[in-house]
């Protein structure tokens, strides 16, 4: 059940971040879904391996190259969609700077809500 609140929740507030920044568009609540699990699936399986293929270049910018990953990974996963678009590397970055604040509130309120 927390799996799939939290999916449909990830999925407004990626409707929510293509409202608030123009730079990421999304065509539908559809869309969104399955952009949302895409966005979740890159984060479970390619997060893990690029974070650490990548920890010199992490260490020595003092974990800001992550921000770096988790911008290819929205930008990538706009990419293979067709309702998800991104305007570049740059709107890929503020678009997943905006979408992780969201996802904290989300998984927050979720976590607190359904643990009782």
């Amino acid at each position: 059940m927390k799996t799939i609140v939290t999916w449909l929740l990830a999925a407004c507030a990626l409707l929510l971040v293509a409202y608030l920044y123009p730079g990421v568009q999304v065509q539908s609540f559809t869309s969104a879904l399955i952009a949302a699990f895409v966005i979740g699936l890159f984060n479970m399986v390619l997060r893990p391996i690029l974070v650490l293929l990548t920890l010199p270049v992490t260490l020595i910018t003092l974990g800001l190259f992550l921000f770096v990953i988790n911008a290819l990974l929205f930008w990538a996963a706009a990419s293979v969609l067709d309702g998800f678009h991104v305007n570049g590397f740059g709107a890929a970055l503020l678009g997943s700077l905006i979408y992780s604040a969201i996802m904290l509130v989300v998984d927050a309120a979720v976590k607190s809500l359904l643990s009782r």
